[in-house]
């Protein structure tokens, strides 16, 4: 029986491919889920919107340049875990480290070039085959494909070939000290007067990657099922005086055991007072008996992200307090979700979160009603009692699409999250002292459609009674 190095070294790929991972891939996949046509439309509709952008209406040719992330040394010969940089990923498909995708675009076409590691076989011993570039032709369905140590000779050309040009390279991106690719593009950026301006290609591609494909729609479907799932599992194995770091582990075992690659971000695990700490990360106390725990958690399938917060009693049981507060937030989330349609921005649901909240902390005499007289007094205070923001785009990264303005309308094919939330530390002398030391978020993933929102993440239970029903059980 052939090992699974030996397949590996026979492939010659650096990635899966469907000849060798036919469970993952389909014939025409370049990754799961995602065709090699829809990668080949994903970069002609970036070279049209590159094209009808103002700034270039006078100049004729364009260069594209999209690096990958490089792999980061942790300490000596041991590298971090790579994750590729998205905007390559979703330009290419390709998931190597160290390359480069340049697309030129003139007034009549567009040609896309991949620059990718070239074999090298002491390394390839060590960290498994490369693709090489005639591979990476193949498997990517991309123009030309050349290797990493060509860019500078092919920059030189170009530069050497064209009067003037317009270059779309995105010069803040961290992962830019880390690149040797970069250093090559910096010095082609300041050896030659032939480029008439330098432009960010980052907020077209972001544009794109905002609305979902209906491949990338059952992606992100089947990464909220895979946490979901996870969650019950983790509230099951909840009990008085568990360690916090014992949940962590529990919530990625059962996602990695459903497939995830591994979690999307380092997860908020907070028993108690902890919660309220937002990103609380160091997940190494006992949670008490009594005590609620606020696990903020998802993972990362194929390309694709969850993000996903839930709060439950470790014994199995609500204070009264607890559930006034929880059954609050719950209202409000409910109430939220049921606006994430077109009519509305994120910004707009920001401002309804607070709108609804307000009136149910005064009902409940959460707030004073004294501070409710003061209205700079109240807005701290609710400040203070919800001090993050409403929900953000989500998709191939946790806070996907970053430059798109929360302020535009929610549109089909978005995924957003809805999660708001009640922080009061045991030190706010405001709130009267049952509430105190109670932190609650609640967050859902949603697909925006024509027909109204749907809760990617539904099968997570959220309702009081369901969580108590399901740990009783367990």
């Amino acid at each position: 029986m052939r090992t699974c190095y030996q397949q590996q070294q026979n492939r010659h790929f650096g990635q899966p491919v469907h000849e060798t991972h036919p469970h993952l891939m389909g014939m025409d996949e370049v990754t799961p889920g995602i065709t090699r046509a829809e990668y080949q439309q994903r970069r002609l509709r970036l070279a049209t919107m590159v094209q009808e952008a103002k700034t270039q209406q006078s100049i004729k040719h364009s260069i594209v340049l999209i690096p990958s992330a490089t792999k980061v040394i942790m300490t000596n010969d041991i590298p971090y875990t790579f994750r590729q940089n998205t905007d390559f990923l979703y330009m290419s498909g390709f998931q190597e480290p160290d390359s480069m995708l340049v697309i030129l675009i003139s007034d009549c076409d567009f040609q896309a070039v991949l620059f990718v590691p070239k074999h090298d076989a002491d390394r390839e011993l060590w960290d498994g085959p490369r693709s090489g570039d005639i591979k990476a032709l193949h498997l990517t369905g991309v123009s030309e494909s050349y290797n990493s140590d060509e860019l500078e000779k092919f920059l030189y050309n170009y530069c050497k070939n064209h009067k003037e040009y317009a270059v779309w390279y995105n010069t803040n991106k961290p992962i830019k000290s880390q690149h040797n690719a970069h250093s090559i593009v910096d010095e082609f950026l300041k050896q030659n007067n032939k480029t008439k301006f330098v432009q960010n290609p980052l907020p077209l591609i972001e544009q794109m990657r905002l609305i979902k494909s209906t491949a990338e729609i059952k992606l992100m479907t089947q990464t909220t099922q895979m946490a979901s799932k996870a969650f019950i599992e983790v509230m099951r194995a909840s009990k008085p005086n568990v360690n916090e770091s014992f949940l962590y582990a529990k919530m990625d075992y059962e996602c990695r055991i459903r497939g995830a690659e591994f979690l999307a971000y380092p997860p908020v695990v907070a028993g108690g007072d902890r919660a309220n700490v937002i990103h609380y990360t160091r997940n190494n106390c006992l949670i008490n008996d009594g005590e609620l725990v606020l696990m903020d958690a998802g993972c990362e399938y194929h390309g694709y992200t969850s993000d996903i917060t839930r709060t439950w009693p470790v014994s199995g049981k609500f204070t009264k307090a607890q559930r006034l507060l929880y059954e609050c937030v719950l209202e409000v989330q409910e109430a939220l979700l049921g606006l994430c349609t077109p009519q509305y921005s994120l910004a707009d649901l920001y401002k309804h979160m607070f709108d609804l909240l307000t009136p149910r902390l005064l009902l409940m005499n959460v707030i004073p009603s004294e501070v409710s007289k003061d209205e700079h007094m109240l807005t701290k205070l609710l400040r203070e009692l919800c001090p993050h923001d409403v929900g953000h785009y989500l998709g191939m990264d946790v806070h996907d699409t970053a430059s798109i303005s929360k302020r535009i309308k929610l549109q089909p094919g978005m995924v957003v999250t809805i999660e708001p939330g009640l922080y009061v530390k045991s030190s706010n002398t405001v709130v009267p002292a049952q509430f105190r030391g109670i932190g609650i978020r609640i967050e859902d993933n949603v697909l925006i459609t024509d027909g109204g929102p749907v809760v990617l993440t539904r099968d997570c239970p959220k309702h009081p009674d369901h969580i108590e029903t399901l740990m009783a059980s367990s």
